[in-house]
């Protein structure tokens, strides 16, 4: 398979955004400039549109499509999508090949372009050329149902929903079904040799032991990084919220009421399992939601940069930012009761076990506005987000608490596109739901 040469030309419709947002901006240059810089940087770099029309996004320094962070790069693109064609079938280009991908295997979480046998070929789990690397993680396939979903609301295309889409969808309910009883049905299995601890699961692949709670398991986090416990909390989360979704699509475009029934029959099985197992009396801060559990009595309380986080829910759709339990819970993970809130001179915010100690994530600091109720706190982050850039125009994985100098990643696409949501935000421009 050949591709295209990437964009180099922005649609009309993007520099009209550009020029949206800049106005409403009015004496803030910098805070426009690096918008500017985020959404042409994505597009102009990391899609390439492939001559069967779908379209493959890579994260930016590496040369594989992950399924959750193409899915982030390219959700504030829906604002220009309903007017623009060109916009609006790159999108629907990626739906497709995130589907086919899905299909291809459901268990994997990053994919090449083409089957080149590129990517993490020694690990033991089973293997195929087009897979990058075979990281499960509940959020790789809850984010094209998302994608679709959110596509179909803010152009009203229906396209998307075709046999792909359907045999997709029936494909991720019987996972995610399957791995509600990991322990006797699941055949997964993932070890990778000579590496960090964060890279492998224990038990020969298998993962920690788990009982069943009605959640679904996952092996790794949305940081890539293996779970302590096996229901991680944000992607049960998540999960809940795109198979109401699904279910949704399942009714009213579809006409599949069985499908329909499957879907809110399984989120409302999570979501019970959620409600029984990962809510827990905190001795500080209340009831909160732990972050990893494992139907053992055991809970992990932390949250990561990476999204689905705790910090996420209400961006998701999981719940209204002033219910009770998530509040106690966000007043938690921006403490230092959670072990990856790093506090210093330059800044405050939540960092990742996947990148080196006292590094924020500009991720985290962008959904921390974007889950906020206050417009002082948005305001404050986007300025701390432009004050911490290091003179690089665009946002980083993380960077150091103390010394903004010291970061990891010149850009970042998926924190790019983050930044570019929460400004919108600010200015009054959302993403419809």
């Amino acid at each position: 398979m050949t591709t295209m040469e990437r964009n180099d030309k922005l649609p009309a419709s993007l520099e009209a955004l550009i020029g949206q947002v800049s106005d409403r901006l009015g004496d803030q240059p910098k805070r426009a400039a690096i918008f500017a810089n985020c959404l042409e940087n994505t597009w102009n770099t990391t899609l390439e549109r492939l001559e069967d029309g779908t379209t493959f996004v890579i994260t930016g320094d590496i040369p594989a499509m992950w399924l959750r962070d193409s899915a982030a790069q390219i959700r504030p693109y829906l604002l220009a999508a309903n007017g623009d064609p060109e916009v609006a079938n790159v999108i629907e280009g990626l739906i497709e090949r995130q589907l086919r991908f899905v299909l291809l295997d459901p268990y994997a979480n990053a994919f090449n372009e083409a089957p080149n046998g590129r990517g993490h070929t020694s690990d033991l789990t089973e293997m195929n050329p087009s897979v990058w690397e075979r990281k499960y993680e509940i959020d790789s396939l809850c984010y094209p149902i998302q994608l679709a979903y959110l596509f179909w609301k803010n152009t009203g295309r229906t396209s998307v929903f075709n046999e792909t889409f359907r045999q997709a969808l029936q494909a991720i309910i019987r996972l995610w079904k399957t791995e509600q009883h990991h322990e006797t049905l699941s055949t997964y299995r993932f070890q990778r040799l000579n590496c960090p601890e964060t890279d492998t699961l224990v038990r020969e692949g298998k993962g920690a032991i788990t009982a069943f709670t009605g959640m679904t398991w996952s092996g790794f986090r949305p940081s890539d990084d293996a779970c302590t416990y096996g229901y991680l909390v944000p992607s049960n989360m998540f999960a809940v919220v795109v198979l109401r979704y699904a279910a949704e699509i399942a009714r009213d475009v579809l006409g599949e009421e069985e499908l329909a029934r499957q879907s809110t029959e399984l989120a409302g099985v999570i979501e019970q399992g959620i409600r029984e197992h990962a809510i827990v009396e905190h001795s500080t801060y209340g009831r909160i939601y732990a972050y990893e559990t494992d139907g053992l009595g055991h809970h992990h309380f932390m949250d990561d940069a990476n999204v689905p986080s705790l910090m996420s829910a209400p961006y998701l759709g999981y719940c209204p930012i002033d219910d009770p339990v998530y509040i106690n819970t966000r007043n938690f993970v921006l403490s230092a009761g959670n072990p990856y809130y790093f506090e210093g001179k330059a800044a405050a915010g939540i960092g990742s076990p996947h990148t080196p100690e006292n590094y924020i994530w500009p991720i985290a600091l962008a959904m921390q506005g974007l889950t906020s109720g206050s417009q002082e706190e948005r305001e404050r982050l986007l300025d701390l987000l432009e004050s911490t850039d290091a003179g690089c125009g665009m946002m980083h994985e993380g960077f150091h608490k103390d010394d903004p100098e010291q970061y990891t990643r010149e850009w970042f696409s998926w924190a790019n596109m983050m930044y570019c949501e929460l400004v919108m935000q600010s200015v009054g421009l959302r993403v419809a739901v």
